[in-house]
């Protein structure tokens, strides 16, 4: 197969030479309306450097950054994707990759600026990062693009930003996979709660396209008669919970099903237990070892899983890959979700 060379994307983008190398190579000022064209092009004509540019770029130490939320207790699923950032450090060995990382907690949305500035202070060749929160997400991408600094996004993917990729579940889809096996498994008369556990669910981007794809599924397949309602409790302490879902399932007896938007479904997994509901279908999201207990229990029934430590090896090497090869990669890379029961549970990653 012939090899792309720059001049093949310049003759196909219709500009120069010197135009495609300053974008592949992320230096000197391009209309951002070619910057896009070009980048387009290299993708769809799968340009690759030659073998001895590779050899040489690749000798030169990367500092990359990782901006995480910071996992423990209720949050644990965030230890995992660390997990796969020194996996994919390690098998890069022996080139050069210093990895920092810039932990903020998801219940202090004012620490997110806060660390987004220590990352530009740490002056990183690359940027991985967790864009929970989408309006000061935003504001960090622009300043990453103005200073010409890659970045790659997982778990969460925001539209409005020239990220480099992101790789991650599809959100949408897999609040449709969540509405699907709740479906199935419910009888068609009785209703469905949705709980989201978030300080602000209308800044958390993720847990609204599940929601979104979870409503669509019904309205889609014609299922839209049943009732379903939604719950938003700002804290995973156990008097909130209590008093939030006594008064909701009070108010709608009716309810037969459950789904969790988020990885803590077993705070509702702990209530459910508590009061002895054996009758809910409780679906929720990730494989950790609090909802894998719950799970093995048969009190969730199903959960979602995205891979986390997978999903944060592979931003690594694309952004090594960019870096030392100017390897450009699809902008949405989606993994499939996983369905995951107490039959084939199996062993969680460690993280909690």
């Amino acid at each position: 197969m012939k090899q792309v060379r720059i001049k093949d994307i310049a003759r196909k983008a219709g500009v120069s030479i010197g135009t495609v190398d300053r974008v592949l190579h992320n230096r000197g000022e391009v209309a951002e309306s070619t910057r896009k064209k070009v980048l387009h092009i290299a993708r769809e004509m799968k340009y690759r450097p030659n073998i001895v540019a590779q050899a040489l770029k690749a000798k030169k130490s990367h500092r990359l950054a990782v901006l995480l939320p910071h996992g423990s207790g209720d949050n644990a699923f965030w230890l995992l994707h660390p997990q796969g950032i020194g996996k994919a450090v390690k098998e890069l060995q022996p080139f050069q990759v210093d990895v920092r990382y810039f932990f903020y907690e998801l219940t202090r949305e004012n620490e997110f600026p806060v660390k987004t500035q220590e990352i530009i202070q740490f002056h990183p060749d690359g940027v991985i990062l967790a864009p929970v929160f989408k309006k000061e997400s935003g504001k960090f991408c622009k300043e990453l693009d103005s200073r010409g600094i890659p970045y790659v996004f997982i778990d969460t993917y925001i539209d409005e930003t020239h990220c480099l990729a992101f790789i991650g579940e599809d959100a949408y889809q897999a609040g449709r996979v969540a509405a699907g096996l709740i479906d199935y498994g419910l009888n068609s008369s009785r209703d469905i709660l949705i709980v989201n556990i978030a300080r602000n669910l209308e800044d958390t981007e993720n847990l609204n396209l599940r929601n979104r794809g979870f409503l669509h599924y019904f309205a889609d397949t014609g299922t839209s008669h049943r009732g379903i309602y939604t719950l938003d409790i700002a804290s995973t302490g156990l008097p909130e919970v209590e008093k939030s879902m006594n008064s909701i399932l009070e108010s709608h007896p009716n309810i037969g099903a459950i789904l969790v938007s988020g990885a803590k479904t077993h705070v509702i997994a702990r209530y459910l237990e508590m009061k002895e509901r054996r009758d809910m279908i409780l679906v929720g999201y990730e494989l950790t070892e609090k909802n894998l207990s719950f799970l093995k229990k048969g009190i969730i029934r199903f959960l979602i899983g995205q891979k986390p430590v997978e999903q944060a090896a592979r931003a690594v090497k694309i952004l090594f890959d960019y870096l030392t090869m100017h390897q450009i990669p699809p902008r949405q890379e989606y993994q499939p979700v996983e369905i995951i029961h107490k039959e084939n549970a199996g062993t969680p990653n460690t993280g909690e």
